[in-house]
């Protein structure tokens, strides 16, 4: 086998659908073309919302797709250890603070925005002294800082060069969450380290978190993975589809009679 690993990385909070399934097979095609390794991870950290049912489902309804994939599936409900030591070094190295401030007041202050999510007031950025003060996240939001105006740009494997500048594009991110839960950024970033992934193929609607995660690969002092984007899966309304657009969904496609090949 090459130096390549790959991985499948569904986030259990619902039926996979068609577009799923076309992101993982270009996932599982570009792993076998490299002689590689492709993991199967189960991204089931947030317990609120993700339900074992939905990570069985998931395994059959890849495994009938004819996906496959090396070794037994790894959950990440199973590597806490592994994202509370990453954010005591990201708190170690001063890349991170507390941050007690919901939503609701975030966006009070910002006022209306037409991003998807607002940046985050510097003004209410707290001092690496304050997060040392913290033994374990559990209790408030944690929040990376970013370098304001540096341009996180990116080779894609699809979509050629990517650039986002730090502070415009994106503010200080959630990297834990207040209910004690590691954010999607922090656990991905720690997984693919531990993991040796080379490159994360996924859907381009997560673009802006590559550049995010970039910068988590360098406080970390660790060789980020190669990176390709896929287009999105759109239904008839031209509205990406999601787990919610049950008629999509890979399950109710076998159903209704079609094989693997036609999803």
């Amino acid at each position: 086998m090459s130096n390549y690993c790959g991985r499948l990385a569904p986030t259990p909070t619902g039926l996979l659908h068609a577009g799923h399934a076309a992101t993982f097979r270009v996932a599982h095609a570009r792993a076998r073309a490299a002689s590689g390794c492709l993991l199967l991870r189960i991204e089931d950290i947030d317990p609120d919302r993700c339900r074992p049912e939905f990570s069985v489902a998931a395994i059959e309804d890849l495994r009938w797709l004819g996906l496959d994939w090396d070794g037994d599936p790894i959950f990440q409900s199973a590597r806490r250890e592994v994202f509370l030591g990453t954010w005591r070094r990201l708190r170690d190295g001063g890349f991170i603070y507390p941050s007690p401030q919901s939503r609701r007041e975030i966006a009070q202050a910002v006022g209306p925005s037409d991003e998807e999510e607002a940046i985050f007031p510097t003004a209410w950025r707290q001092s690496p002294e304050a997060a040392l003060a913290w033994d374990a996240p559990v209790g408030t939001n944690w929040r990376f800082r970013v370098p304001d105006g540096e341009a996180i740009a990116f080779d894609d494997g699809r979509r050629g060069r990517v650039k986002f500048v730090a502070g415009r594009d994106f503010g200080d991110f959630v990297v834990w969450r207040r209910d004690d839960v590691p954010a999607y950024e922090l656990a991905v970033v720690a997984d693919d380290i531990a993991m040796n992934i080379t490159e994360v193929v996924r859907g381009e609607d997560l673009l802006l978190s590559t550049a995010r995660q970039l910068l988590l690969y360098r406080a970390l002092n660790a060789p980020p993975p190669a990176f390709y984007h896929c287009p999105l899966v759109c239904g008839p309304d031209g509205r990406r589809l999601a787990k919610r657009d049950a008629a999509t969904g890979i399950r109710a496609l076998r159903e209704a009679g079609l094989r693997p090949a036609d999803v």
